[in-house]
């Protein structure tokens, strides 16, 4: 597998929605494993396909929440949440970053409780309910593959500030992308 780039705020294939996956082959495979291997080195929670530039509605989720792991991906994910919050986001316990969005945490509001339902990369059905950590990842991924960055949600001041970091940073045009590291070396 293969550690890849990962986009920067301002690429258009960020803001594009995903194509849904209709082969289910050893390429989509393939993209599996180089998304768990960019997540990996990266390091990240998740990682989804539009992130190292491919079009198709898959995500790969990696994290520990409440001294348990979760591991998996999903494929053309559908989400369901319980209500988001209409508040403004504790900036202690609702703080919220992204691969591509390097370097940067905002206070983001997300629903305590998401379900998403899709298929694997062998076409089968998978679900994964969760709260926490793991509900708001859910929430991020699929996001990504709506074609939204979680600095889209964000509200108020921390909205301001967002925006006037991507200006000051000039990430407001394509082709800007990172190459995380391999672990013990470097990325491929």
């Amino acid at each position: 597998m293969t550690v890849r780039p990962i986009l920067i705020a301002g690429d258009p294939r960020l803001t594009t929605p995903a194509t849904p996956v209709t082969v289910f082959d050893d390429e989509l495979a393939t993209l599996v494993g180089d998304l768990f291997d960019t997540n990996t080195a990266a390091p990240g929670a998740g990682l989804a396909a539009n992130q190292i530039g491919d079009p198709r509605a898959v995500f790969v989720y990696d994290l520990t929440d409440g001294g348990s792991r979760y591991r998996g991906h999903i494929v053309n994910p559908v989400l369901r949440t319980s209500e988001r919050p209409e508040t403004m986001p504790d900036p202690d316990d609702d703080l919220e970053g992204c691969l591509s969005v390097p370097g940067e945490w905002f206070p983001t509001g997300r629903a305590y409780r998401a379900e998403v339902t899709g298929v694997d990369m062998a076409g089968q059905p998978v679900a994964v309910e969760a709260t926490g950590y793991l509900a708001r990842c859910l929430q991020h991924e699929t996001d990504h593959l709506a074609g939204s960055l979680y600095l889209d949600r964000l509200i108020g001041r921390h909205r301001r500030e967002a925006r006037r970091m991507i200006k000051e940073r000039r990430w407001t045009v394509p082709g800007h992308s990172w190459l995380p590291e391999r672990p013990g070396g470097a990325g491929q």
